[in-house]
C-alpha cells in the first residue's frame, strides 16, 4: 500500500515541482555550472543507485557525508536550497522509479560503514530508503550512526499509513534543519 501511494504522491509532485525543478536549474547552472547532483547511495537490500539532487556545493567538492563537509563548499543558493529543502525536489524520481520511497531512513554513502554495520543488524536495509522520516523531523544525522540507525529501526518497526502522512506533512511544514554542515 505504501507503495502504490508513494507512486501516486511522487507523480502528482513531479507535475507540481518540475517547474519550479526547472527554474532552480537554471540559477543553479549560473551558481555552479551544474544544477544537478548525482550521487551513488545504498538502498533497499544494500543494493547502490544513483541519487539525484539539486546541487548546492561547488563542482569540485569531494563526494562524501554532508556532515564532514566544509561549510564553504556551500553556494550561497545552495545553502538556501538546503535550509528549505528544495534542494530533494529531484528526489522524488528516485521514488518514483522504486528506488527510495518519500518516508525511510535516508540513504548513506556506500563509505559509512559504521552506520551500514549499525543498520544491517537492525534489518533497516529491508526498506526502501527515504526522501524524510523520523530522524530528519527530530534533526538526527548521519554523525551519530548508532543512534540513526535505532531511531531508524523505530520509525519502520512503527511506520503505519497514519505516521507515514504525519511525517510527509510535518517535512512540507518545515520541520527538521535539512543537511548541514560541519562548523567551519
Amino acid at each position: 500500500m505504501i507503495r502504490l501511494i508513494d507512486i501516486i504522491l511522487s507523480v502528482f509532485g513531479l507535475m507540481i515541482v518540475l517547474p519550479l525543478i526547472f527554474v532552480l536549474a537554471i540559477f543553479l547552472f549560473f551558481d555552479t555550472g551544474s544544477p544537478f547532483y548525482l550521487q551513488t547511495r545504498v538502498g533497499y537490500q544494500k543494493k547502490c543507485f544513483t541519487l539525484i539532487k539539486l546541487r548546492t556545493m561547488h563542482r569540485d567538492t569531494e563526494s562524501i557525508a554532508t556532515h564532514l563537509a566544509n561549510p564553504a563548499a556551500v553556494t550561497k543558493l545552495g545553502g538556501i536550497l538546503r535550509r528549505t529543502k528544495l534542494d530533494e525536489l529531484p528526489q522524488l524520481w528516485n521514488v518514483l522509479i522504486g528506488q527510495m520511497s518519500l518516508v525511510g531512513p535516508r540513504p548513506c554513502l556506500p563509505s559509512q560503514l559504521e552506520l551500514i554495520n549499525e543498520r544491517d543488524i537492525r534489518g533497516v536495509f529491508d526498506a526502501r530508503p527515504g526522501i524524510t522520516g523520523l530522524a530528519q523531523i527530530y534533526h538526527i544525522n548521519m554523525s551519530t550512526p548508532k543512534l540513526l540507525a535505532e531511531v531508524d529501526e523505530k520509525m519502520l518497526k512503527h511506520l503505519t499509513l497514519l505516521t507515514y502522512f504525519g511525517y510527509v506533512l510535518k517535512t512540507i511544514a518545515g520541520k527538521g534543519s535539512g543537511d548541514w554542515t560541519r562548523e567551519g
